[in-house]
């Protein structure tokens, strides 16, 4: 099978993510390749759209690794070519804004932090201010007093652990691991590394919320879930695409991750996976 992976970072050559994205890239291109695929990936390219579309119609399939804001053209884009291994559009167009998943998943009664979209009467200790769209923890600050902010979402600050979930979705969800982030907290909160796995206390509760939210969201192949594990399993974002907890997956798991992708889309998506062993990484480790 002929695959293309399109992982923005390394196609255009962005400094802000290109280690996290190279990382993520020799991950995939290492599991599909150890599979017997043949794999092609753009590479300091002027236009990751157009090669795309020009190559992914000599593909078997494809799938696209980009920032929250850019996936769903691209995505849009494979999807005309040849078949896309993650997430439709409209899912990912979905999860790209922070206020339509938070409304989306609580029509599910998953819960979110508190959205604000006015003063409230009750003055908490702290806000989160993020964008609508954004990428990770890009642009993320904490407040302790309340602001409203143009093409921002203020939202309640919750505590607890800061975990993630990865997910496989296909006609079954089939859950590889929790993680947990390391975070930095100052004026910024800063996603710095991660531990994978992560044995959270209430584990299978925080695993159905993240099944939940990848089902309400529509979600396919790869999703990686956040969650702020507190009072209760608070889903503050949903990524509709590869994380860089595979990183750490890849080196815990029996299974091929490619296999698991394929299979998601082609059918025969097992329902548990074989996790040895636990490792730790930090973004500042990555090169």
């Amino acid at each position: 099978m002929r695959v293309m992976v399109a992982e923005y970072a390394v196609g255009m050559g962005d400094d802000a993510y290109i280690a996290e994205g190279k990382a993520m890239l020799t991950t995939l291109l290492d599991s599909f390749q150890a599979l017997g695929h043949e794999v092609i990936h753009p590479e300091k390219i002027d236009d990751f759209g157009e090669y795309i579309m020009k190559n992914s119609r000599d593909c078997d399939c494809g799938l696209v690794i980009a920032p929250d804001e850019l996936l769903y053209e691209y995505t849009r884009i494979l999807e005309e070519s040849t078949v896309s291994l993650g997430s439709s559009p409209a899912s990912v167009k979905l999860c790209a804004n922070k206020k339509s998943t938070s409304q989306k998943l609580n029509e599910y009664d998953i819960p979110t932090p508190k959205v604000y979209e006015s003063s409230p009467l009750k003055h908490a200790k702290k806000y989160v201010v993020k964008p609508i769209q954004g990428c990770a923890s890009e642009g993320i600050f904490i407040t302790e007093d309340f602001l409203i902010k143009d093409d921002h979402l203020t939202t309640e600050f919750v505590e607890g652990d800061h975990l993630s979930v990865s997910l496989v979705v296909g006609d079954n969800v089939l859950p590889l691991t929790i993680n947990r982030q390391i975070m930095e907290f100052s004026d910024e909160i800063n996603y710095i590394g991660g531990v994978v796995p992560y044995e959270a206390f209430a584990k299978e509760e925080i695993i159905d919320v993240a099944i939940r939210s990848a089902v309400a969201l529509g979600c396919n192949g790869y999703v990686g879930v956040d969650i702020v594990s507190g009072d209760e399993h608070y889903v503050v974002d949903v990524n509709p695409r590869p994380t860089t907890s595979i990183l750490g997956i890849k080196r815990v798991m029996r299974e091929e991750i490619a296999d698991l992708i394929l299979r998601a889309k082609f059918g025969g998506l097992p329902d548990v996976v074989e996790i040895d062993g636990e490792v730790s990484f930090q973004l500042s480790e990555l090169s």
